[in-house]
């Protein structure tokens, strides 16, 4: 998959805010009478530092209807290559859920005469509700017998009754015999010396469905890739979510021959420093920052948070990081970092990222921005009643609400 080579321009410019999909970007483009040129080629080009994590799509949509811009050239975008159909489908079918009448059409125009019309029609099938795209069934049949492959996606087929690429369903497949297995015999499960690989990693997604899991932590030397030196898929993210817990005989394992676990015990190690570690951290966060690599200093950032109050001196570098990073999904990390070590320093944060591109970020945001602020708490229920907002964002802010008593 290819993208053009973005350019970003300076963090503190609108051009610059909006490619980096940051709340601030969002509020400077309400009173910017440029903000719409701005807008389009942020849509136009692909800005994302990492495709694969970095959100802009409800950003981008929410540009749009809040500065009131045409659909007209997203519409026109739809005749273009690939990579450009899929950056204007993302933002019109989210406009559609919004209200747009005239996405919705454009989008279901494209199925019936676009180039790349099953992409566009399995998308809008997983975003809209199925009475938004049913009528399409016949011109999808009709179109469908002249592709060569049979289709991957489970929708709309299934709906339409079309047989999926054999292939299709190869992925990881739940188990319900499993899944109503109690912990303690998942755990059981993974200690049995005949348990595959593959059953370890199933039940290991079974188990991070339902928490930290602290019987985990004696296992995990067991939980080695047979004759590959790293850990099995899912290891890391289950240490992560037992935190400090696993500390005692991750010291252990450091120390172990076998070089991945070694290398597991490690990271757990440094992932729970002391004071005496924080030297090393500034260094490594201004080399990180200075060298604009932007993978990587999320994880210097959750290690300056564990050290808390004493690591003052990393604030002003965590709050350039949340302007400057054009890697938007690390920006949580540093909000809640700059939380852990200084809650004050955070504060003017947390009202410019209820606009941020990115969940986490939101999320964040909305749980802490200061409620005794009356557009904080009137961007809080716009985000509960938001039609286009994330499902998760919507819910914690509807949480939040609640507690608002009716002041003006």
């Amino acid at each position: 998959m290819t993208y053009e080579t973005p350019a970003y321009a300076p963090p503190d410019s609108l051009r610059g805010l909006l490619q980096r999909g940051h709340g601030l970007g969002h509020l400077r483009a309400l009173h910017d009478p440029a903000a719409a040129e701005h807008v389009y080629d942020c849509i136009r080009l692909e800005r994302r530092w990492d495709s694969q994590c970095d959100a802009r799509a409800r950003y981008h949509a929410r540009l749009v209807r809040d500065l009131g811009l045409p659909i007209g050239p997203l519409l026109d975008q739809l005749a273009g290559d690939e990579e450009s159909v899929w950056r204007a489908v993302s933002v019109l079918e989210l406009l559609a859920l919004a209200g747009d009448g005239e996405a919705a059409e454009g989008l279901r125009d494209y199925v019936r005469h676009g180039e790349h019309w099953v992409g566009v029609l399995e998308s809008i099938a997983d975003a809209w509700p199925p009475a938004w795209w049913e009528g399409l069934r016949e011109v999808a049949l009709e179109r469908l017998a002249s592709e060569e492959e049979a289709p991957w996606a489970r929708q709309p087929w299934e709906h339409f009754g079309v047989t999926r690429n054999p292939a299709a369903g190869r992925g990881p497949q739940p188990d319900p015999d499993r899944e109503r297995l109690g912990t303690d015999a998942l755990l059981a499960l993974i200690a049995e010396p005949g348990t595959t690989a593959a059953d370890t990693v199933g039940v290991l997604r079974i188990l991070a469905r339902r928490g930290p899991q602290p019987g985990l932590i004696p296992l995990v030397p067991l939980l080695g890739h047979p004759g590959v030196d790293r850990p099995l898929p899912g290891v890391r993210a289950a240490l992560r979510r037992l935190g400090a817990r696993a500390l005692p005989e991750a010291r252990t394992w450091a120390r172990d021959e076998r070089p991945w676990l070694a290398a597991l015990g490690q990271e757990v190690l440094d992932d729970h420093p002391g004071p005496e570690a924080l030297p090393g951290l500034l260094r490594e966060l201004a080399d990180l920052r200075h060298q604009e690599d932007w993978c990587g200093p999320d994880v210097t950032a959750r290690r300056l948070a564990h050290i808390g109050p004493p690591a003052a001196a990393a604030v002003p570098p965590l709050r350039a990081l949340l302007r400057e990073t054009p890697h938007s999904y690390e920006r949580a990390d540093y909000l809640r970092a700059i939380a852990a070590i200084d809650p004050g320093a955070a504060e003017d944060l947390y009202k410019e990222c209820l606009w941020d591109c990115e969940e986490r970020t939101l999320l964040i945001a909305v749980a802490a921005a200061p409620a005794t602020d009356p557009e904080v708490r009137a961007r809080v229920v716009a985000l509960r009643d938001d039609p286009l907002e994330d499902p998760d964002v919507r819910a914690a802010a509807a949480e939040r609400a609640e507690g608002f008593d009716d002041r003006p």
